[in-house]
């Protein structure tokens, strides 16, 4: 089963339940896919046993001993990457977006476009299985394709060691990187919160969401910071006919479970936040395909 917890925006526990998902004793395929910001490898510290290069595009690169300092590039660049300092042209590496215009305008063939390739994809071996995630380079682009990327090399990786399960932990919104995470998953997971944006980010993400799996359950973490928006949330979902998986408590012993490098269901396993955590996790893997 291929699994995909997401949320309509950040700050909702997202990683801390994926976390949680990861580390109940089953050997599973943890991958993640927010590669622009990519954190559970700090709390996993998985092994390093695969790298690979990703090319996330391309960017500009000025040769000053051929440059004139027409201004023709610093004119011409709609992204403001180019500028003039000190009697030199300087391009900005995070606000180039690769477009070759400049190269192409440059009278003097002084701008040439280099492949970017300090994103990466990263697999190895953590204390529940194997993780693989990606981690996008500051200013670089096409993190959907490095997602995609992270998810082919997670269900190869399943496929070699046997693993039945593989949980993918996406970004928040809909933008491409969490339409790369759910295309063709069998089940998605959605975490809201029970606050105003959380309940409007949760019907944008949700109506995506259903486009792409049948399957679709909520989590309301925190419920009890606003049991009234709660309990709102949960009549929004019975008339779209999707599934509550859970209400979890507000509890600051997740925080400190993360300062400690574990995950709440880790550290402490009896308490009510992670009994409910561990029954949603059991009734996922019940329901779930092989």
């Amino acid at each position: 089963m291929e699994l995909a917890v997401i949320s309509g925006k950040g700050g909702t526990g997202k990683s801390s339940i994926t976390a949680a998902f990861a580390t109940l004793g089953q050997e599973l395929v943890v991958a993640d896919c927010d590669v622009d910001a990519a954190n559970l490898y700090l709390l996993f510290n998985p092994e390093h046993e695969k790298e690979v290069v990703y090319i996330g595009g391309h960017k500009a690169v000025v040769d000053n001993t051929l440059c004139t300092v027409c201004g023709i590039c610093e004119t011409y660049c709609r992204f403001d990457a180019i500028t003039e300092v000190g009697g030199k042209i300087v391009i900005s590496e995070t606000s180039c977006d690769g477009c070759f215009f400049c190269s192409r305008l440059c009278p003097m063939g002084a701008i040439t476009m280099v492949r970017s390739d300090r994103s990466r994809m990263y697999s190895g071996s953590f204390r529940n299985g194997v993780m693989v995630y990606g981690r996008l380079a500051p200013g670089e682009e096409n993190s959907g394709k490095l997602v995609s990327m992270v998810r082919d090399e997670a269900k190869r990786v399943a496929a070699e060691k046997g693993m039945k399960n593989v949980l993918l932990d996406g970004p928040p919104g809909i933008g491409c990187p969490v339409i790369s995470t759910v295309t063709g998953v069998d089940k998605i997971v959605i975490v809201t919160e029970p606050t105003m944006s959380g309940l409007a980010d949760l019907k944008r993400v949700h109506e995506v969401a259903r486009k792409f799996s049948g399957e679709v359950g909520i989590i309301i973490n925190k419920y009890d910071l606003n049991e009234a928006m709660a309990d709102r949330i949960e009549g929004w979902c019975a008339a779209q006919g999707s599934t509550l998986l859970g209400r979890l408590p507000f509890d600051r012993r997740v925080t400190e479970a993360m300062v400690a490098g574990k995950s709440i269901t880790e550290m402490h396993p009896d308490i009510e936040i992670s009994k409910k955590i561990i029954e949603i996790w059991n009734n996922l893997i019940a329901n779930g395909k092989e």
